[in-house]
């Protein structure tokens, strides 16, 4: 399998499989090898993303079904490609499609699939023995019968159903042959609820008693145990029946957190797939690392999904010197932290509280069940706050402790955890930190399993809270610079040196990850982030622009909104300000209104601090939203709008040589460049649903086909296209020489002289070939001042590359054009590798 770069596809109603045949010609021209598919298994209706299956039998009728996928996947063979699949291992959706769900609601305990599921069947509220606790109404349960929101429905067979709106619950068999003639009476009805399996109850409830694991705080999709061999080979049936036939070459996995062992589920998976078909299957693992956390090398998988890779390629080009004075400007203008762990320990707390309160408890259950020498004198309050303490300070998804008596003690950043937990604990609670401490790293499971279900239980309680409090409140309410807000990064991490860039790519290169700039979890767009890295290195201009700002738009902001959040609008704006937009079109800038709304609805309800999903204020959304049309009103706001656009314009080059060495960055360094569909053009989306938008490929297709001169092609830089064809440029060299990108060495190149630290420059070799890569970083006056992606050679002064000194006397061919004289024994001056384009990629044979 050659695994060159892929190219991630949204499936959905509007674009399924005859869709995506019609592109496969246009992706094979691209370069890449493989389509990246998001999942394809049958989902709930109109499913805008795949996440939510329902039936993981069949591929879903909505997309084209079987025929369909069979259809693409020869479409795509016959054009040389191969297929990579999203799959969903963690959970499913509690929609009453779901025949498993259902008939675990139908015949509680009894049911064949009651062990698919992770359900608490002995919750310690007594109502719920026995019960799956449904929270789905609309106000508590005496209120929705009272006035007849739920009722009895019929099917055309006879069966009948308890009806609550959309929503359907069977019944008990037994109540189902009962009650098909019978009128239902209030009273009655509400004993016929009684005596099933499932309790209907308040949605608001769910946080305290739920008593089944949900992915993170979501109702409707239930968790899985794929830790039980038959759940694990019911879900993967038909995928494993389509990579036994060589439809698939790969998987990426989904939320691999979320399970209760993920190295034996990686480690069974890999397994699995080696029995049905020679070679080896790609597989990647959707995985948040954490600064200074590595894949374990004992789950077998060929990396992550890139997330971590798209932190560092955006964090190298961000100027560390502008880390305090945004850090001060912030804290200033919005009176909230200024050090980002502050905001994730308090989000932490707070979702703990709101959103994780029954499994915090059903945690702290487990740890209390372990036994405690009557020495050590600890009360089950303190044992509480050593839990609670712990979760609160841990910044890694989970400590990746195993049942297994030969698994590996926890990660470091676990004991950063007990650390700072401890630093900060009473001294009454340090014994009780300690016990829970133990009980994580002790490798030894307990013969009746407590232990093994308490450690189970933290992770999985600390997995789903890492994500809500991190990525969906603390990234949302740290408006330092939102480039750095990305998931998969550390928004505490401003910037990274080129040295320390090269240390994690050289970690990396232990395996074949993905490499993501965009995906469709992203918050910004490649592009967007990279305009934003130009204001990290001209904070002066920005913090004075910004004031100006807030005093041009007085008028018309109501008194009581956010100075924070007003301050990330802004920093919205002009990371998605369209280049080509004219402040007078009314139109357009309706559209662009349109998208900013819906970004800024969705960022004050994740952050919660005025208003949030859960507790909404209407007021407040209503004031909000109102700014933001006057502010995008040509009308209202035309000296501002200048002022915006202007300001844009005017950082855009710097902008655009950023997101051209990301590019080059992006396609050659160690791994597998990923490509989220659309997005070969300037990519300045936002948050789902904005990145999810549908993609001309039509327009793709044309600029494809004409060829570009890259010494002339400055000229036109504003054309996305430009990028487009560096892609296509550079995945024309992988193919060209398999072996350096797939196992080749990477070599960080160092740089002398004036601008040294302006340069991020490595080489890849076999033992025939070496590539040399290099592109500039922190450009961003030089390029204002000439306004253009390209600093002036005058710019580099005597900086220059020093070559490996094994390619010396070798000749070198430019891929960008250009004729390279080398000097000075292995030497080549900046301003000569960048006279025509801000990157270099030479190859020596």
């Amino acid at each position: 399998m050659n695994l060159r770069a892929t190219y991630r596809l949204q499936f959905r109603k509007e674009f399924g499989f005859e869709d995506a045949i019609r592109i496969v010609p246009y992706l094979a021209r691209l370069g890449v090898s493989h389509i990246y598919a998001s999942p394809i298994l049958t989902a709930r209706k109109g499913s805008p993303h795949g996440y939510d299956v329902i039936d993981p039998s069949r591929i879903n009728p909505e997309l084209g079904g079987e025929e369909g996928f069979r259809s693409l996947a020869a479409a795509a063979s016959n054009y040389g490609l191969g297929m990579i699949l999203d799959i969903v291992p963690n959970h499913m959706a509690t929609d009453h499609r779901n025949a498993w769900w259902m008939d675990v609601l139908a015949r509680g305990r009894d049911s064949a699939y009651a062990h698919f599921f992770d359900i608490d069947w002995e919750p310690p509220d007594s109502a719920l023995r026995g019960k799956v606790l449904i929270p789905v109404l609309a106000a508590p349960l005496v209120d929705s019968l009272a006035k007849g929101d739920i009722a009895l429905g019929h099917e055309s067979d006879g069966t009948s159903f308890v009806a609550y709106f959309e929503h359907r619950f069977p019944l008990r068999p037994d109540d189902a042959r009962l009650v098909r003639h019978r009128d239902f009476p209030h009273d009655a009805l509400q004993e016929l609820l009684d005596r099933q399996h499932y309790r209907l109850a308040w949605w608001r409830t769910a946080g305290d008693i739920i008593n089944w694991r949900r992915f993170f705080d979501i109702n409707h999709l239930v968790a899985l145990r794929m830790e039980d061999d038959s759940v694990f080979e019911a879900v993967h049936a038909k995928m494993f029946a389509l990579y036994a036939e060589g439809h698939l070459d790969g998987f990426r996995i989904d939320h691999v957190d979320g399970l209760a062992d993920p190295g034996a589920y990686c480690r069974k998976l890999r397994a699995r797939l080696a029995a049905l078909r020679p070679g080896r299957a790609y597989i990647v693992v959707e995985k948040i690392l954490a600064p200074g956390e590595e894949l374990p090398g004992d789950w077998d998988m060929d990396g992550t999904t890139g997330y971590d890779f798209m932190s560092d390629v955006s964090a190298v080009l961000h100027d560390p010197a502008g880390a305090e004075p945004f850090a001060r400007a912030w804290a200033d203008l919005s009176g909230r932290p200024a050090d980002f762990d502050d905001e994730e320990r308090a989000a932490r707390r707070e979702m703990l509280a709101a959103k994780f309160r029954g499994a915090f408890e059903a945690t702290l259950r487990a740890f209390l069940r372990l036994p405690v020498p009557v020495s050590h004198d600890m009360t089950e309050a303190a044992e509480r706050r050593a839990l609670l303490s712990l979760l609160t300070e841990l910044r890694v998804y989970r400590t990746y402790e195993s049942v297994d008596a030969d698994s590996p003690a926890p990660r470091a950043l676990f004991d950063s955890a007990v650390t700072r937990a401890l630093r900060r604990a009473p001294a009454n609670d340090a014994a009780a930190l300690a016990f829970v401490v133990q009980a994580i790293r002790n490798p030894v499971a307990e013969a009746d399993g407590r232990r093994s279900v308490a450690v189970r239980r933290f992770n999985q309680l600390a997995a789903a809270l890492a994500a809500k409090a991190g990525e969906d409140t603390a990234f949302y309410r740290f408006g330092r610079l939102l480039s750095r807000n990305e998931v998969g990064a550390d928004p505490g991490e401003f910037a990274i040196t080129p040295a320390v860039f090269h240390a994690r790519t050289v970690a990396r290169s232990r395996c074949a990850p993905l490499l993501a700039t965009a995906t469709h979890d992203h918050k910004r767009g490649a592009d967007a982030r990279m305009r934003l890295a130009v204001l990290s290195e001209i904070s002066g201009e920005w913090q004075s622009t910004v004031a100006v700002w807030f005093e041009t738009n007085a008028g018309i902001r109501e008194p009581e909104l956010d100075r924070g959040e007003e301050y990330q609008l802004y920093q919205t704006l002009v990371a998605t300000w369209p280049l080509e937009l004219s402040r007078h079109d009314k139109y357009r800038m309706a559209k662009l209104a349109e998208r900013i709304l819906g970004w800024w609805m969705k960022s004050l309800h994740e952050e919660k601090l005025h208003t949030s999903w859960s507790n909404p204020n209407r007021t407040y959304e209503a004031a909000s939203a109102d700014f933001v049309r006057r502010l995008l009103d040509p009308d209202v706001s035309g000296e501002f709008l200048a002022s915006l656009s202007h300001f844009v314009q005017r950082i855009a080059p710097a902008a655009a040589l950023n997101s051209l060495a990301q590019c080059v960055l992006h396609c050659t360094t160690p791994g597998i460049p990923d490509l989220y569909q659309g997005t070969e053009y300037w990519d300045v989306s936002l948050v789902d649903p904005d990145n999810r938008r549908p993609v001309d490929f039509a327009a793709r297709s044309r600029t494809l086909a004409s060829e570009i001169d890259f010494r002339s092609a400055l000229t036109h830089w504003r054309d996305g296209s430009l990028k487009q064809q560096l892609i296509a440029r550079l995945l024309a060299l992988r193919a060209e020489h398999p072996e350096v990108f797939r196992c080749g060495d990477y070599r960080p190149l160092v740089a002398e002289g004036a601008r040294a630290e302006h340069v991020v420059a490595f080489a890849r070799s076999d033992a025939n070939t070496t590539i040399m890569v290099a592109v500039p970083r922190l450009c961003a006056q030089p390029c204002i001042e000439v306004a253009m992606p390209l600093p002036r050679p005058q710019f580099w002064k005597d900086t220059a590359l020093v070559f490996p000194a094994e390619t010396s006397g070798r000749s070198w061919r430019p891929l960008f054009g250009g004729d390279f004289a080398m000097a000075d024994a292995g030497t080549l001056t900046c301003a000569e590798l960048f006279a025509h384009f801000p990157a270099a990629v030479l190859i020596a044979q």
